[in-house]
């Protein structure tokens, strides 16, 4: 049966589809066609990709898929600039959607909740039959895990190789303070700061803070930068790299690295222009590097260590007999030069096997540590003090003469006297010791030993004395009295 032209209404066909009437089967057939070929082809691009648009020639957006796209829904995007969605101005490089050519590219979009995403565009140029543009139509898949993951791995390769050339510039120094100083200023150099440090709070060996906060630099360390970086030791400890700021603006990095006693330190690094504040990279070469520095500084702690006990006796802390004569050999030349005397002090303590005998051995130690500090606290910064072993001491009185070390061996003996015997409890006991002396000229030679035998004889003459006075050595020809 033919079916009419004009009528309405319609009929099943084969198939069991309904045939509108005034419409030929064959045409009904070609529209059901193109419509599964239209859906088939929306499927299609939607499984292919993450982005399907399209733009007018203005570049705003007249076609968008799915729905929703970017956390946008198509009717948000409808005449929105293609340019907007842009995580930041294209610049360098071809804007695909200005493009003339077909193209493919990797391009950065932000969503609407501020994340970025980053999609690999393949694009073409749409033109009328005049030949003129449209606009343009892109598709567009999410590849930003694989971005992540190769600038990941181009910065862990950019970073490796920072550290293998900071390494080679540890690696032409020997000492540990030299190494120090080599990574600072090869770091430093990396990431672009005018400068790097090794800023820590340190005790003495009397317990007080050092004023000495600076352990290592590469360039001279602004006051300022300085307390910025003190400021932050006296807060709880945060997560580092810090990005901190100076006080005229200038950004500071800061990372965290407690030296050996569990004391406040850090690495410092800065520049002197605010409008170049550090960058996340920077400070991530930085925290690679930390290990590195630490085994330096932990290797440079241990070293001092090991001077300090070739040089010191371990129960006073005073230098030992081979460290004293070592600086005294070193001073001398410089005396010579300027003319000046120096004054030879020998000191051993009276009766001292008698108090071992009666009190025992600690009090005993008690004593020479009573007797360390004394001498300690009633000399010069200048003057050196040692211990050469059992109960026998000694100072070397820079630039003194024969009169200033009479004066400083009466005082010394009235001080025994009057606190030694503290260090036995209170008992009343009194305690003193033999003081011998000898001054020299430097410039008229003499050997150091030579020096020591004969402030050793005058100690022994005020031992037979009676002990608890001091005595100074007769004259040598050639040496001023």
């Amino acid at each position: 049966m033919t079916e009419r032209k004009g009528m309405r209404g319609g009929k099943k066909g084969a198939g069991g589809k309904v045939v509108e009437m005034g419409v030929t089967a064959a045409e009904s057939g070609l529209r059901d066609v193109l419509l599964d070929s239209r859906q088939r082809w929306r499927d299609l691009v939607a499984l292919a990709g993450d982005l399907v648009v399209e733009t007018d020639a203005s570049g705003r957006i007249t076609f968008a898929d799915p729905d929703p796209v970017l956390g946008y829904t198509v009717a948000e995007l409808l005449g929105k600039e293609i340019g907007s969605l842009f995580a930041a101005p294209v610049s360098g490089l071809p804007d695909p959607f200005a493009e003339l050519t077909p193209g493919r590219r990797r391009l950065w979009f932000r969503r609407r909740d501020g994340r970025l995403v980053c999609l690999l565009l393949a694009y073409r140029p749409l033109f009328d039959g005049a030949g003129r543009l449209l606009g343009h139509r892109a598709l567009g898949i999410d590849v930003t895990a694989e971005e992540e993951s190769r600038a990941d791995l181009a910065a862990r390769l950019g970073r490796a190789l920072a550290i293998e050339h900071i390494l080679w510039h540890i690696r032409q120094e020997v000492q540990p303070g030299a190494m120090a100083r080599a990574g600072l200023n090869a770091l430093a150099f990396a990431i672009g700061a005018n400068g790097g440090a090794v800023v820590e709070l340190r005790r003495t060996e009397e317990g007080d803070w050092s004023p000495d906060f600076i352990r290592h630099a590469s360039a001279e360390v602004p006051e300022t930068f300085l307390e910025r970086a003190l400021e932050e030791f006296c807060r709880p400890v945060r997560d580092s790299p810090l990005h901190l700021t100076a006080e005229g603006g200038e950004p500071l990095l800061l990372i965290h690295c407690p030296n050996r006693m569990g004391e406040p330190a850090g690495l410092l690094f800065w520049r002197t222009d605010p409008t170049r504040p550090f960058l996340a990279e920077e400070a991530a070469l930085v925290a690679s590097c930390l290990g590195i520095f630490r085994l330096v500084l932990e290797q440079e702690s241990v070293q001092e260590d090991i001077l300090r006990q070739a040089h010191t006796d371990p129960l006073t802390g005073l230098l030992n007999r081979r460290a004293f004569h070592d600086e005294v050999a070193r001073r001398l030349p410089r005396l010579a030069r300027e003319r000046l005397p120096a004054t030879m002090v020998f000191l051993d303590l009276d009766h001292f096997k008698s108090i071992n005998d009666r009190f025992g051995h600690e009090a005993g130690d008690r004593v020479l540590l009573a007797t360390a500090a004394l001498l300690r606290d009633n000399v010069r910064p200048t003057d050196l003090v040692a211990r050469f072993g059992g109960d026998e001491f000694a100072i070397f009185l820079n630039g003194a003469d024969s009169y200033a070390a009479s004066e400083r061996a009466e005082t010394l003996c009235h001080l025994a006297l009057a606190q030694l015997g503290a260090a036995l409890g209170a008992g009343g006991e009194k305690i003193s010791f033999s003081v011998g002396l000898a001054m020299c000229w430097p410039q008229w030679g003499g050997t150091i030993e030579e020096l020591l035998q004969r402030a050793d004889a005058a100690m022994y003459e005020a031992k037979r004395a009676g002990g608890g006075h001091w005595r100074l050595a007769a004259s040598e020809r050639g040496e001023r009295r």
